[in-house]
């Protein structure tokens, strides 16, 4: 996500900060390669011409003609327009205030507006919603069926729409439906068109006239780049729309619609879609994301996570085991699987601030040995696993065939164990602050 954007920004405050100081050329020189960067990241023209205006305006003040460190003012201050540009803050759906509360997803077909229906469930509940999903797409059997999939995967009921029903009968039935099932949110998959046309949007207007839901959302493809921003603005001129969701942000997308998106349309990004799991949907921070495109990392998304995939409770038990010497091969494959909800190790490690991107990319992290690992854990009995000193020769053998890896798999894992183990016992020697500081809980 806006690795060549940040790629490209880096190249150009290495050079700003090695001016002792900075004159008005200086920083022309260097807005004028900002400004081509946003161009080459598929940014509106105008929202880029307007950003490097602002920018411009305050890097020729006194706050960095007089700085003793110019450079980083410059950085500070194109972090803050950046971050003013995409919309400053995060705005959350509007849920309150109603008894039942109904979040309405629009857009094209291909956009992944079902599975973002499936993922924005899931967050709900999350946050302690009870959400209900209801497929208003009588034009795509395959839709009601996908959505219905989705929510017995998830455990999330689903209103049992079929194709000959009206689809704002649908919706209708649906918060009747709801309300007895005891749920407090519906979540309402529209119909999509290959491209807009009038019919598309008369009956997404009846529903949302029928409705007034409390949200009206777009879900747009982030890979379709400036084609999504001017989708956002047909759309909101019919519904007048309440925010967008881009999918597929961990694709190729250049980042173009998701830095022009809100300056175009003055409607905030609250969501963007980072992958096929259910998890992979993250609320759109603008301040976060202009650390990110500069460098600087995003912490508080990184412990967000971690404080979404980690049970405090079984925190708490880990810590004591830690103290104790008593952390068993079981206690690290669950571990493990907490470090695997968060998602990909790359793109965690990318979140933390001061991670040279060079390193990164020369960093060859495979996620797949996660599963290698698990699997020879799965293989061993209860008892090896709490107590791996028994696991010899024949045992090896036993849980690489089991496994499907070599001896030499098993023996790396154990290795790998044993040398965590002697780190913990050095550090309960010294204090468990420092240990602590390194677990993601």
């Amino acid at each position: 996500m806006f690795e060549n954007l940040s790629d490209r920004l880096e190249s150009v405050f290495k050079k700003l900060k090695g001016h002792g100081t900075l004159n008005e050329k200086n920083i022309e020189d260097g807005l004028k390669q900002v400004r081509m960067a946003l161009l080459e990241a598929d940014v509106n023209y105008k929202v880029a011409k307007n950003v490097i205006s602002d920018i411009k305006a305050r890097a020729l003040g006194q706050e960095v003609m007089q700085s003793l460190t110019p450079g980083q003012q410059v950085i500070k201050i194109v972090n803050e327009e950046f971050t003013r540009m995409m919309g400053s803050t995060h705005q959350e759906l509007n849920l309150e205030g109603k008894a039942l509360g109904s979040v309405m997803l629009v857009g094209l077909q291909g956009s992944g507006k079902t599975t973002t229906a499936g993922k924005l469930a899931y967050y709900l509940r999350r946050k302690g919603k009870k959400p209900f999903l209801v497929p208003v797409d009588v034009y795509r059997p395959a839709a009601i069926d996908q959505l219905k999939k989705i929510g017995n995967q998830l455990d999330i009921p689903v209103f049992q729409s079929t194709t000959d029903m009206k689809p704002l009968k649908i919706c209708q039935d649906a918060q009747l439906a709801a309300r007895e099932l005891g749920c407090d949110t519906l979540l309402f998959d529209t119909a999509g068109r290959l491209h807009l046309d009038d019919a598309l949007m008369k009956e997404l207007e009846d529903i949302k006239t029928g409705l007034n839901p409390s949200e009206i959302l777009l879900v747009a493809d982030a890979m379709t780049g400036q084609d999504a921003v001017n989708i956002a603005g047909s759309f909101d001129k019919r519904l007048d729309l309440d925010g967008f969701i881009l999918t597929k942000m961990d694709g190729d997308a250049r980042g173009g619609a998701a830095l022009s998106i809100k300056a175009v349309t003055g409607k905030p990004l609250k969501f963007i879609g980072v992958g096929e799991k259910s998890t992979a949907l993250e609320p759109f921070h603008p301040d976060r994301m202009a650390s990110r495109i500069l460098g600087m990392g995003d912490a508080l998304s990184f412990i967000e996570k971690a404080q979404d995939s980690v049970d405090q409770k079984e925190a708490k038990a880990l810590e004591q085991k830690l103290k104790k010497n008593t952390f068993t091969l079981e206690d690290f494959r669950n571990q493990m699987k907490s470090v695997r909800k968060m998602g990909s190790i790359k793109d965690l490690i990318g979140m933390l601030p001061g991670v040279n991107k060079k390193q990164l990319a020369g960093l060859n992290i495979d996620d797949k040995e996660f599963g290698r690992i698990e699997a020879i854990i799965n293989s061993m009995t209860p008892k090896e696993r709490s107590n791996h000193a028994m696991i010899k020769g024949s045992r090896k053998k036993r849980i690489a065939n089991g496994s499907g890896t070599s001896v030499q798999d098993v023996n790396k894992l154990l290795k790998s164990y044993t040398q965590s183990m002697k780190m913990i016992k050095k550090f309960n020697k010294g204090g468990m602050r420092s240990l602590k500081n390194m677990l993601p809980f």
